[in-house]
């Protein structure tokens, strides 16, 4: 019989309690914890009240390079690079305490409506660790923004420096601006 650490599954379950508080689907928690599918889902019912949303999850590269979600995709990974290289976490830790400094960061801006869920936050980190996504940096203002890997950037200029014309015109921009 296996010996099993009581402590390393209450670290387990630390995980995804925090997961399933920050939003994330089935699929990301069993892929990141050691849980049972029938154990995660007790516990997510337990935490939210609902059983977890089915279906499959997001996948493609193209959605991180929209201006909008690109400027959120590009802060989250900048976020979660300098935790990896400075605070010396990693793993499943390292994308929770990133997610949550990127949740810090936006209280304020677009109403404070995070437009990268953790799921998405999750797989664009294996978009990055495939090598299909990179940072790549603004020839303006010198930020490090998310980009195909095979994109000819060589001129680069961020959704920041050069908003589409269409950016900043929906339905929820305008109401904010005939309160004011």
């Amino acid at each position: 019989m296996a010996y099993k650490s009581v402590v390393a599954e209450a670290q387990q379950v630390r995980i995804a309690i925090d997961l399933i508080r920050l939003g994330a689907r089935l699929q990301l928690l069993q892929e990141e914890t050691a849980l049972s599918r029938e154990r995660l889902l007790k516990l997510y019912k337990e935490i939210k009240g609902e059983s977890p949303s089915k279906g499959m999850l997001p996948y493609s590269t193209d959605w991180f390079i929209s201006w909008q979600p690109n400027i959120h995709s590009s802060l989250f990974m900048d976020i979660y690079q300098f935790m990896v290289k400075h605070a010396g976490i990693s793993g499943v830790e390292s994308l929770i305490t990133a997610y949550h400094l990127y949740l810090d960061q936006i209280q304020g801006i677009d109403g404070g409506e995070p437009v990268l869920s953790i799921t998405r936050a999750w797989s664009l980190l294996r978009f990055f660790n495939a090598g299909m996504l990179q940072l790549i940096p603004c020839e303006i203002c010198g930020g490090r923004f998310v980009s195909h890997v095979n994109d000819l950037n060589v001129h680069y200029v961020c959704g920041i420096c050069h908003p589409p014309a269409r950016a900043g015109k929906t339905r929820a921009v305008k109401l904010v601006a005939k309160v004011a």
